[in-house]
């Protein structure tokens, strides 16, 4: 049972009010281009992230807006920021650290809310049921070439409004070997 992998960058997503306050009151997220999942999409506003040990400038931000702020960073992002950030599940941002996001109409300190996001799969229902599967299964994902791995501890995320995909973030794709859109086997537990 094949389906596509993603690679995931750092990114940001914006509650309405830290983005009235980034980037001006009554300000609209700017449509930059589609992504995978319906209903989402990158915006052409960014921000920076401004850690205790250092900055990385220029993350997008991804929307529609959301009720919390959340940013998603790899392992390596938190060593240059100086932010232990646990793997988790996307919106699962309770305990998490902070960061000040900095936008062109002001900051934003973060109590909480930066995660490394875990390894997951988007799927519809019905896919669920093609591959045999349900929300919230822990499954692993074999991918092939030079560089082939089986990744465990994939989290599947099946919803009516998904499109079937595969998450990963950049440093898991890259040490794979793997690019957008290859082609990747899922295997149930």
């Amino acid at each position: 049972m094949k389906l596509p992998i993603a690679l995931s960058n750092r990114h940001v997503h914006l509650s309405q009010a830290d983005i009235e306050t980034l980037f001006g009151a009554g300000h609209e997220l700017t449509h930059f281009k589609p992504l995978s999942q319906p209903g989402q999409y990158a915006c052409e506003e960014k921000v920076d992230l401004v850690g205790p040990k250092g900055t990385i400038k220029g993350v997008r931000v991804l929307g529609p807006a959301r009720p919390s702020t959340q940013v998603e960073i790899s392992l390596a992002d938190g060593f240059a920021l100086g932010v232990k950030a646990p793997i988790k599940e996307s919106g699962d941002i309770a305990g998490t650290p902070g960061v000040k996001l900095v936008g062109p109409a002001g900051e934003v300190e973060l109590q909480e809310g930066v995660i490394v996001a875990s390894r997951h799969i988007h799927m519809s229902l019905e896919d669920a049921k093609n591959f045999g599967v349900e929300d919230k299964q822990i499954v692993k994902v074999r991918t092939f070439g030079p560089r082939a791995v089986v990744f465990e501890n994939v989290l599947v995320r099946a919803n009516a409004n998904f499109a079937l995909e595969m998450h990963v973030d950049v440093e898991e794709g890259n040490a794979a070997a793997v690019r957008n859109g290859d082609m990747v086997e899922l295997i149930a537990e």
